[in-house]
């Protein structure tokens, strides 16, 4: 398959210092620091990567299966909310999914969600943090 690199430099304290995050391709480069990562600053964090990343990974994979089992998703929209706590922890990533896929029933649609969850790469990745799931059709 393939490997993937995304770099992150980091200059100063923790909480007076700042850093920039580059994804490897050049998509994305953009500046982090203590107050964009703990409180409200400008710029991102790493949990917002990582729910960008576990967004988009669980719509590609919720297509694939659902076109796996006749059905053409129109489209597939996911937030994820990753929240960080206590220690530092990723304790909970919420993934809330709208999908339009025309002939498939809620049940199996549910089903195939659910297994989507499962199953995807960054899911199986960030498995120690509890991660939910509300799957909704359009």
């Amino acid at each position: 398959m393939t490997t993937r690199s995304s770099t992150a430099v980091w200059n100063g304290t923790l909480k007076d210092g700042a850093g920039t995050m580059k994804v490897g391709n050049g998509a994305y480069e953009g500046p982090y620091t203590y107050a964009s990562r703990f409180e409200t600053g400008n710029g991102t964090n790493p949990e917002e990567l990582i729910g960008a990343a576990h967004a988009g990974c669980y719509s590609m994979f919720l297509s694939a299966l659902l076109t796996k089992a006749g059905f053409t998703p129109t489209s597939i929209s996911t937030e994820a909310k990753v929240h960080l706590t206590e220690g530092p922890t990723i304790s909970l990533i919420e993934l809330t999914t709208i999908a339009v896929v025309p002939g498939v029933s809620t049940e199996v649609f549910q089903e195939i969600a659910l297994e989507a969850k499962a199953k995807c790469p960054v899911s199986k990745v960030l498995s120690g943090a509890e991660i939910t799931l509300n799957a909704t059709l359009s």
